[in-house]
């Protein structure tokens, strides 16, 4: 057997830096499952009587009501707007679509909180179902509208120009060709609405409707039991949404009619249609977006009078929720660069397992990430109680699978060739591994960071759970008096936190407009 036979024989076995990254990953996603083995011991210690009483309550059932009522509410509603936008963005000829897909895009760069304060602070009495409904379906529309129009752009137009020429309409060519191909996407926005409606606080607590996730929040001041037991369902609930949308995304496969064809479509002619789509498009943006942004300018504007005492300034709250979510950022996208490499590099089901265990993060709130780690410090490692560490690392769990899927997309396109070369020369794991896989990770890593560091900033529960005593974050100085009905007040804490979310959304939105525009 020649050498580059016993070399490709002897890469079958596990090395030493693949047993590492077995080792690795297996820590790490030990660790995300944290929130879920806190409820499982919380359950324990309660016992089936008390968390049966938990459970089994009034409160539960309407709470359940509520919390699954909003979803598919929200969940239909967010479907129907982004799908259309999109399709009149991409697949229209829709005057100025540059810059509607530039506009629509920006609502993302607002935090749901602060979209909440708007509204209520405009009308106090706009509030319960109706309300938390019409927000959320504003606020969380671009999760269905950026994954949908994307795979517009990529769904071969040859399919449905020949549908049309055969005499079907232009909703039966969309229901029964279009709809079949943008399926993945649109089960995957409507995942991302329906996660993001489950761990909401903020919205909700505003607009008076009662979720599970306020009520957890509330019976974590006088009855953890009771919080946790209502973590249980919630969690259930996530997992559930999880394993439907994996369901539904496996029963259907879009395929092209060319080999990789991506040439631009016929676009249809709106004729009559033209005025009430730009009617449509004007409200969208105007309540999306120009109605919380005016709102905060409005309360930048007026008085800012306030009896609280004001003991952190904003530049001080702007510094600490930089620091935190910086330390945040690097600790996720360190943690998700060796889960990264093992699922972009092997294909067993270990790697599998392990990789994907760590998705279930998504379906836990802040709330009872918050309580877990509170509940494991207390018990076991009591020196990160009320310390920055323990807000730190709840940021890095919270939003570990973001940094994990812009790694992952890099690590994809890295092949293990390279690094099985840069050993053959000579170089030892770590030497490989600098010169050879981290600058070919790079653009994944920092687009992890930043992801990472722009959530932290408007993450909201957890911080308020966790923040230690005598620290404040942009997010609970923005809460404090918001609650206190000090909307002028309360109004530069939620510039700033726009201000520094909306940068990179004004930068996916420009890259986005523009690859609308070269069509």
């Amino acid at each position: 057997m020649t050498p580059a036979g016993r070399a490709v024989r002897g890469s079958r076995r596990p090395r030493p830096p693949q047993l590492a990254l077995y080792l690795a990953s297996a820590l790490i996603a030990a660790g995300l499952l944290l929130p879920e083995i806190f409820l499982i011991v919380q359950a324990s210690d309660l016992g089936w009587p008390e968390l049966h009483r938990v459970l089994f309550r009034p409160l539960s059932a309407e709470l359940l009501r509520n919390t699954v009522m909003l979803g598919v509410l929200v969940t239909a509603a967010t479907a129907v707007i982004g799908t259309a936008a999109a399709w009149c963005v991409e697949r229209t000829n829709l005057p100025l679509r540059r810059a509607w897909a530039f506009l629509l895009v920006l609502p993302v760069a607002i935090p749901d909180f602060v979209v909440g304060y708007a509204w209520h602070s405009l009308w106090p009495t706009f509030i319960g179902l109706r309300a938390a409904w019409v927000v959320m379906s504003l606020d969380l529309y671009p999760l269905v509208f950026l994954p949908v129009a994307a795979a517009l752009r990529r769904t071969d137009p040859a399919l449905e120009e020949t549908s049309r020429a055969l005499g079907v309409g232009a909703w039966r060519t969309f229901a029964r060709v279009v709809l079949p191909q943008i399926r993945a996407a649109l089960l995957g926005g409507c995942l991302l609405v329906m996660l993001a409606l489950f761990a909401e606080f903020g919205v909700f607590e505003i607009l008076d409707f009662r979720t599970f996730t306020t009520e957890i929040f509330t019976e974590l001041q006088v009855d953890r039991s009771a919080a946790a037991g209502l973590s249980l369902i919630l969690v259930v609930l996530g997992i559930l949404v999880l394993a439907s949308e994996a369901a539904a995304r496996g029963r259907g496969r879009a395929s092209r009619a060319g080999q990789q064809a991506a040439r631009p479509p016929v676009r249809l002619p709106l004729g009559r249609w033209l005025t009430p789509a730009l009617l449509a498009m004007t409200a969208l943006v105007g309540l999306a977006l120009a109605l919380p942004v005016g709102t905060i300018v409005y309360w930048l504007t007026a008085s800012a009078h306030t009896t609280l005492p004001q003991s952190t300034t904003l530049l001080s709250a702007t510094f600490t929720s930089l620091r935190y979510s910086v330390e945040a950022a690097a600790v996720a996208t360190v943690a998700a660069t060796p889960v990264a490499l093992l699922a972009s590099h092997r294909k067993g089901v270990l790697a599998s397992v392990l990789e994907r265990s760590t998705y279930l993060i998504q379906s836990v709130p802040g709330v009872v990430v918050a309580l877990s780690l509170v509940f494991f410090s207390v018990r076991y490692v009591f020196s990160l109680y009320q310390t920055s560490t323990l807000l730190v690392l709840a940021y890095s769990l919270l939003f570990f699978p973001l940094a994990l899927i812009c790694v992952r997309s890099s690590a994809m396109q890295a092949s293990p060739r390279l690094t099985e070369m840069g050993r053959s020369l000579g170089s030892g794991p770590i030497g490989t591994f600098l010169r050879v896989t981290l600058p070919l990770i790079a653009p994944g890593l920092m687009a992890a960071f930043g992801l990472v560091l722009l959530s932290t900033i408007t993450e909201l529960t957890a911080t308020l759970v966790l923040i230690p005593t005598g620290a404040q974050t942009l997010a609970t100085q923005f809460w404090a008096y918001q609650t206190n009905t000090a909307y002028g007040a309360a109004a530069p804490y939620a510039a700033m936190i726009v201000a520094i979310a909306g940068l990179p959304s004004l930068l996916v939105s420009a890259w986005f407009s523009k690859r609308v525009g070269g069509q």
